[in-house]
């Protein structure tokens, strides 16, 4: 089975938005953030990816990517 990549970090760079900035546009601490930055986490609300999409200006394809196993 494959599995989710969050691109957030690419896309924080493009936009040259820091995680702190980010963090307050979507209403999650810091820390929160940055385990969804390094793909630390198992689930996303689609609240936030939803926070992050208009804070970011961008679609949710842009945020996530599928990669399949190498099975």
């Amino acid at each position: 089975m494959g599995h989710i990549i969050l691109r957030l970090d690419r896309m924080m760079v493009e936009r040259k938005v820091s995680l702190g900035e980010l963090a307050e546009q979507v209403g999650i601490t810091n820390v929160n953030l940055s385990k969804i930055k390094n793909n630390r986490i198992s689930a996303l609300r689609l609240s936030t990816l939803s926070a992050l999409c208009e804070a970011l200006s961008c679609q949710p394809g842009d945020l996530l990517e599928y990669e399949e196993s190498g099975e």
